[in-house]
């Protein structure tokens, strides 16, 4: 038996308004190529949360898993810090 090894990320709660999801949003520091200012760029998940814990607001980790739907492939671990 193999155990992969899944990829876990933390980002702020945006929105609950679909059924059992949450659309996340990940922050992350880049450096500019040229210039070499740093600046943030951030990217949304779709994550899967049946139980409907995420708050907006709240900080949340979450972990890849099998496809979902078309655009959920991310399953809720815990909350990390309350709004």
């Amino acid at each position: 038996m193999t155990t992969t090894k899944r990829r876990r990320l933390k980002g702020t709660v945006v929105s609950t308004k679909m059924q059992s999801t949450a659309v996340v949003r990940v922050d992350r520091q880049v450096a500019h190529p040229v210039y070499k200012k740093m600046r943030t760029v951030s990217k949304k998940y779709h994550v899967h949360d049946p139980e409907g814990a995420a708050v907006p607001g709240t900080v949340v980790e979450f972990e890849e898993c099998r496809p979902l739907s078309k655009r959920k492939c991310w399953r809720f671990v815990r909350t990390v810090t309350t709004a």
